[in-house]
């Protein structure tokens, strides 16, 4: 695993990226070794996927990664929306129709999502490295959100992405607030005795990926009726991830003066790729999230590039520096402010729009992905764009949890083979209605 990342040379109008090295009981045994299940894996060329060293069966999925419930009910967490985008309220099973690979199956499970008798099993990821630094305050209290409306037989983990579970699963909510402020302590850092000394900042490692892989993994049992995962990240270690979406480059229509340096830092920018590439890609990562039972809904702590025109794109980058400028510039001593801003105001008069425009291209796909991550789990994505957003998003994810139908049913299906199944959720009489929730599921193996 890296330990640090080098923004492009073009990109010096970015300010930092600084990605610095440096539980309660559920009742069940705490996760002391978060994380081991990525020691497992190793990238398989000739099946261009990982593979898990530990499984000595065929090349088809591990079981470990197939879906194990008790019986053979699928159930699936689906939100209904009218035209409108409005949540739609007051159904029942009846209102229902299930579809697996295209053959009708009756509805054998019902639940509301409001239902408090459900336990809910909720693990945030939080993303406290460099590239967030300007989000982490809010989102921390804004997850206090969630926090305050667990229900009583709610759990709730913390993992961030330095691939450490902060705190195991636990409706203590104390103690989940206490360890949400560590984030903003790490992140700012503390002065020595009576206010000297360093201040000792920390920041995490930006494995958010792989953060997501332990948890898929290791996090959720066969106690865990209603597994939600919040990840808050923006993403970047995808640029490290076997065939990784991000293949540096330099930007077309770069300034002559400019291609130089832009050669050497692509040079650069492939060998960190090279040094610090995970045993799993993007694509095994969906796959992971399909084969889990989890909805997803992630929050990205950023403008959204994707779908803007180049020059909005342009704009938006402008505009996120000088955010985040803002932001950095307190944490520095009044003496090295004024010297900083001079550097930085210098970086933007010089750094050419095509470099802003490869960086917002960059940016586009990275939130593409995570986008696709929440869209097979079949939960959503919102885009955090101002700090002030974060606690009304995070109440939003709470309302959609419990605005949610928990629809299951028996397979007629009853193969043991470890394959894929389309699932089709429909509501009678209502062809405007739209169906958030997941399209497919692994059937358990043998």
């Amino acid at each position: 695993m890296r330990y640090s990342h080098l923004p492009l040379l073009l990109s010096l109008c970015l300010l930092f990226e600084i990605t610095l090295s440096a539980q309660q009981s559920r009742n069940k045994p705490k996760l002391k070794t978060f994380g081991s299940s990525l020691k497992k894996l190793k990238w398989d060329p000739d099946r261009n996927q990982t593979s898990d060293i530990t499984n000595t069966g065929s090349a088809t999925q591990a079981d470990d990664d197939v879906i194990r419930i008790e019986t053979s009910l699928v159930a699936s967490d689906v939100l209904v929306l009218d035209a409108r985008g409005r949540a739609v309220k007051g159904l029942v099973a009846s209102d229902f129709i299930i579809a697996e690979d295209g053959k009708p199956e009756p509805v054998g499970h019902f639940l509301l999502g409001s239902n408090t008798s459900v336990p809910r099993s909720i693990a945030l990821i939080i993303d406290y490295s460099g590239s967030q630094f300007p989000f982490i305050q809010n989102s921390v209290e804004a997850a206090k959100v969630l926090v305050d409306k667990l229900g009583a037989l709610d759990r709730m983990a913390i993992i961030t992405d330095d691939i450490e579970m902060l705190c195991d699963f636990t409706n203590n909510k104390t103690e989940l607030k206490k360890k949400l402020d560590l984030l903003i302590e790490r992140s700012r850092g503390k002065k020595g005795l009576l206010g000297f000394g360093k201040m000792n900042r920390r920041l995490g490692l930006s494995a958010q990926y792989s953060a997501l892989m332990a948890t898929l993994k290791e996090a959720f049992d066969e106690e865990d009726q209603r597994p939600i995962i919040v990840f808050q990240t923006d993403g970047d270690e995808a640029k490290y991830l076997r065939n990784s979406i991000i293949v540096p480059s330099i930007p077309a229509g770069l300034p002559p003066e400019w291609i130089p340096a832009a050669q050497a830092d692509v040079e650069s920018q492939l060998k960190l790729q090279h040094d610090g590439m995970t045993e799993f890609s993007l694509d095994d990562v969906y796959r992971a999230v399909e084969k889990s039972r989890a909805t997803i809904y992630t929050v990205i702590p950023e403008t959204k590039f994707v779908g803007l025109s180049p020059e909005q794109q342009i704009s938006a980058i402008r505009a996120d520096d000088a955010r985040a400028m803002s932001e950095w510039l307190p944490t520095l001593s009044k003496g090295a402010q004024a010297a900083f801003k001079a550097r930085d105001e210098a970086r933007r008069k010089l750094t050419p729009v095509e470099a802003l425009r490869y960086r917002a291209e960059e940016l586009a796909k990275l939130q593409s992905a995570l986008m696709e991550v929440s869209n097979i789990s079949g939960g959503w994505t919102e885009f955090l764009e101002s700090p002030t957003q974060a606690q009304m998003i995070y109440s939003r994810i709470f309302a959609d949890i419990n605005d949610r139908y928990i629809v299951g049913y028996y397979p007629s299906n009853k193969t043991r083979d470890g394959r894929r199944r389309k699932i089709s959720i429909e509501v009678k009489g209502h062809p405007e209605y739209t169906i958030i929730g997941r399209k497919s599921y692994y059937a358990r193996g043998r």
